[in-house]
């Protein structure tokens, strides 16, 4: 495609009010409200929070020539000097940067999450799931929040594989901080009305405290790869070691904190909620658990799995798919106008603020067959969709996700580790979305870890 697109009509969302513009139906149901909207207007739409204008574009013909054919005039819409939304929390790291400390930061990341260095992650990341999956044995037959547990399981994975340290005596005030924070940084993105952080509201209080956490969490794993010396060849040593091609300087502590924040949060976050968006869905799909579980059994014969039963394991491959389309942790791509662009028939002025609707696009009618439906066997074989852009879970073109390879790896290796042992029962009626930042289960999902006692006797873990 040579970044034309078929015509399109910019649509402004009728019932916004002079001040607010459509500002309390987002923020009242932001995902549902986008969705509602998309379903009623289409494709090209324009809405008002305060005084900032969205455009919002759920088309794949849009999102090629936004993230592709013209990335380079649709930038991150984050300042370091004026920092709103993630900034907030990730400071100037990869998914906050852009121009050349971007360039310069993912010249020194891209190389840790190389495929051929993903056969020893695997094997790290199978040793810690073991470890999580001891402790289950406890809560067997009893109701457990699975979003919480898979939070805590990809946690200690990013940080074993990618710190070479323990956080569990960490996760629960970890995971206070990050859920703290992040949900700070999206109302940060809607809210016109925010109080500078140097008010000391309860709200800005609690987000200080949590970053506070936060921070001395990174600086001290920093300061004590410094002491030690030890060389572990993982993220932190690359970091560590990393020097710029044309100055030879290092990054500096602000800018190692940054990253490594950013790999500790995006790193398990996202991982986290499609797991447990799988385990739901598989959970309310029965033929569709039963296929996992004939394959998981089939190809391990009772022993954990490693990289190398992926390639034999698609239909687990399917399910983790098919979950990042229904339930994509990212549901929207932000980028602003670096200067007035025509996309088609749409003008955008400079400046202005696009969000390429990701939870659209997983469900559009053109792209996909029975859209609303849970089919793991489109992605099978010969039936794996062919619209390009139309599927976007960890983005396209330069700005995409540069952990692909890690979470398209321990996604489908953690559901086999599991799925081998358990079968997870929904112990709840009504599950619900909500989006804070990335897209969660609304109050976790309780469900009942029931061991599998087909698996042989004596099998390892």
């Amino acid at each position: 495609m040579s970044g034309s697109v078929q015509s399109f009509t910019l649509v402004t969302v009728p019932g916004g009010t002079r001040m607010l513009g459509h500002l309390r139906a987002f923020k009242t149901s932001p995902l549902e409200t986008m969705a509602g909207w998309w379903r009623e207007h289409g494709d090209a739409l324009r809405f008002r929070l305060g005084p900032k204008v969205i455009h919002l574009l759920s088309h794949p013909d849009l999102a090629e020539v936004v993230l592709i054919h013209q990335a380079d005039r649709f930038v991150k819409v984050y300042d370091p000097r004026r920092p709103s939304g993630l900034s907030l929390v990730l400071g100037n790291g990869l998914v906050t940067s852009s121009g050349e400390i971007w360039k310069r930061h993912r010249r020194i990341i891209q190389p840790i999450f190389h495929r051929s260095r993903m056969a020893a992650m695997a094997d790290r990341m199978v040793e810690v799931g073991e470890q999580r999956l001891a402790d289950w044995a406890t809560h067997a037959g009893q109701p457990v929040d699975i979003a919480a547990e898979m939070m805590q399981l990809a946690l200690e994975v990013i940080s074993q594989t990618m710190f070479t340290t323990s956080m569990a005596h960490h996760i629960d005030r970890i995971s206070q901080s990050l859920r703290v924070s992040l949900r700070y940084a999206f109302d940060s993105f809607h809210n016109p009305l925010r109080l500078p952080l140097w008010v000391p509201t309860a709200h800005n209080r609690e987000f200080r405290a949590a970053m506070h956490f936060l921070d001395g969490l990174i600086y001290e794993l920093l300061a004590e790869r410094r002491r030690s010396g030890a060389r572990h060849n993982d993220l932190l040593d690359l970091l560590l070691q990393a020097r710029d091609e044309e100055t030879g300087t290092g990054l500096s502590d602000q800018e190692l904190r940054d990253e490594a924040l950013t790999i500790f949060a995006a790193g398990h976050e996202t991982t986290a909620n499609a797991l447990a968006w799988t385990w739901y869905l598989l959970a309310t799909h029965p033929e569709a658990k039963a296929r996992f579980h004939e394959e998981v059994d089939r190809v391990l014969q009772g022993r954990p799995p490693n990289a190398g039963d992926l390639a034999h394991l698609p239909y687990t491959r399917a399910v983790f798919d098919e979950a990042l389309r229904l339930y994509p942790p990212a549901v929207a791509i932000q980028r602003k106008t670096t200067i007035p662009v025509a996309i088609g028939d749409i003008a955008l002025p400079a400046g202005a603020i696009v969000l390429v609707s990701v939870y659209n696009l997983h469900r559009h009618p053109d792209c996909w067959p029975e859209a609303e439906r849970f089919l793991p066997e489109r992605w099978l074989g010969g039936e794996r969709p062919e619209v390009r852009y139309a599927y976007l879970p960890f983005g396209a073109g330069p700005r995409a996700c540069v952990g692909t390879q890690f979470a398209t790896v321990e996604g489908p290796l953690l559901l086999a580790l599991i799925g081998r042992r358990y079968d997870l029962h929904l112990a709840q009626e009504r599950v619900e979305p909500e989006l804070m930042v990335t897209l969660r289960p609304k109050g976790g999902i309780r469900m009942t870890l029931h061991p599998r006692h087909d698996v042989p006797a004596g099998s390892p873990g």
